[in-house]
């Protein structure tokens, strides 16, 4: 199984994909002016605005959603492969994919407002949604959705579970077995709350969990600031081949990065547009650019924490294609969040695995349940036609084996089937984007537009030459009248109440 699985990855996984998603990233960013720079005073002020009408979420809980997803396993176990399989220089261009990802992250979320829909009460969208309604070619909507269904809900959990179970043992002793039932029990019961309860539980957990590992990471690099400068420029020469001891695997730290960069901050891929479907915003761009701040977070704060307490400890090792030592740091330790709990752990005797540890839980936590959130999604995508609800109950019993499945097995096959479901939906993903870019920035210039003589901007798609955005021409509408009846209802109430109290 091992080996059918290293092969199919390997193909979805070509250097094909890599330049894809750079490129694509790259030409989006030019496109937008650079709008991941020039809109970044703006993003910030975004994520406090309260929700536009009662049905949906608000920002900064789909922000939290689509962290959830983002914030997880490659922060911590993914930093430490990367820079295992690619060196140091790994980590620049995860900062890379970042930076022109977040283009990608705009573009993606803002096509997931636009085509948004409402089922039983609930605001749900994403690539399925938007490729079937803007391009039209609903084969190819079908084939997203489904590929979807089987990553969010099979391949993608077990890497997760994997995690928690590894630092769970290395921490505590606690053996995989029983994380494994301890994290399908507490999945059980939160799953079947529906996307309120995990927007509710993701925007108390995530804000605190990743400022707590950001702060623990900010003292270890400020206790070894002389350090900085030279971890810097082993990052920077080892991304362009400068190094002596790295320069050999030059390709790799390209091909770990850019992969791993994609795996934690999931721009272009097409699972953030799910979460930021749910948001109630009067703007499409609004949510896109909360999205594209979103990226910063994931990787430029969070993987950037990881990647310098492993580097500036020393607690890591980098290997060849042919696997054969270039740099050994720790001695017979498996590549996986066990670097950063040895890093911390060197600093904070008798804290850092076990902080690593509970850290690590709720990344990997709240993760497995935004995968679970997306593959819903698409199944109400394709449960619109056929109507059957037994879909539902399958999904949960298959994802709850999922996540038992990879806490139990080796993480090398965990990583690699999780490898594959992300690199089948930024195939589909990132050329339906490319194909679709052109609303997504005319929805920007009608935004900046409002926003430069003082509006709040509002989406009206019929007078952008949009088609096919039910939401914003029926349905909206029609949750506008019904804020505005529940408005004057209440304003009558009150003002009988007043007179009620003057008589």
């Amino acid at each position: 199984m091992e080996s059918i699985v290293s092969t199919v990855n390997s193909v979805v996984w070509s250097p094909a994909l890599v330049y894809l998603c750079l490129g694509a990233g790259l030409f989006l960013s030019l496109k937008g002016g650079f709008l991941q720079l020039r809109h970044l005073k703006h993003m910030w002020q975004l994520l406090f605005q309260p929700k536009d009408t009662v049905t949906g979420v608000s920002s900064f809980q789909a922000l939290s959603m689509t962290l959830a997803g983002r914030v997880g396993t490659g922060n911590i176990a993914g930093v430490a492969t990367a820079i295992t399989f690619g060196g140091p220089g790994a980590v620049f261009w995860m900062w890379m994919v970042a930076f022109l990802g977040a283009s990608s992250a705009y573009v993606e979320s803002t096509l997931g407002q636009i085509y948004k829909e409402k089922i039983n009460g609930e605001y749900r969208g994403g690539p399925a949604f938007y490729i079937e309604r803007g391009l039209g070619i609903k084969w190819f909507a079908w084939l997203f959705a489904i590929t979807t269904i089987f990553a969010t809900g099979l391949f993608l959990p077990g890497v997760q579970s994997n995690a928690i179970a590894a630092s769970m043992e290395t921490a505590f002793g606690i053996t995989p077995a029983i994380s494994a039932a301890v994290v399908t029990a507490l999945l059980s019961f939160i799953i079947l709350g529906g996307v309120k309860r995990i927007a509710v539980f993701t925007s108390l957990v995530v804000p605190f969990m990743a400022q707590a590992y950001v702060i623990v990471a900010l003292v270890i690099v400020i206790m070894h600031a002389n350090l900085v400068p030279d971890v810097l420029k082993l990052i920077i020469s080892s991304a362009f081949g400068f190094d002596a001891g790295f320069g050999a695997i030059l390709g790799m730290a390209v091909s770990w990065g850019v992969k791993r960069g994609i795996y934690s901050n999931e721009a272009g891929q097409g699972t953030g547009p799910h979460a930021s479907s749910a948001a109630s915003v009067s703007h499409p761009v609004k949510q896109g650019l909360v999205q594209a701040f979103s990226v910063y977070v994931d990787t430029l704060l969070v993987c950037s924490a990881t990647a310098f307490m492993i580097l500036i400890t020393g607690c890591y090792n980098v290997v060849s294609e042919e696997n054969k030592p270039l740099f050994i740091g720790l001695k017979d330790v498996a590549t996986g969040p066990a670097y950063t709990q040895h890093a911390v752990e060197s600093l904070m005797p008798g804290f850092g695995q076990a902080f690593v540890a509970i850290a690590l839980f709720f990344f990997a936590f709240t993760t497995i349940l935004a995968y679970f959130y997306i593959a819903e999604t698409n199944v109400a995508y394709l449960n619109r036609k056929w109507k059957a609800p037994s879909l539902y109950m399958i999904l949960k019993i298959l994802f709850l084996c999922s996540v038992v499945f990879g806490a139990i097995k080796t993480a090398e096959l965990a990583w690699a089937i999780g490898d594959i479901g992300v690199g089948l939906m930024a195939w589909l993903n990132v050329i339906a984007i490319l194909l679709m870019h052109k609303e997504a920035f005319v929805c920007l210039k009608d935004y900046e537009r409002q926003k430069n003589i003082g509006l709040d901007p509002v989406f009206h798609p019929e007078a952008l030459g949009i088609k096919n955005a039910s939401y914003w021409t029926a349905g909206r509408a029609e949750e506008i009248r019904d804020k505005e009846r529940k408005k004057l209802e209440a304003g009558s109430r009150d003002d009988l109440e007043g007179n009620v109290l003057n008589v």
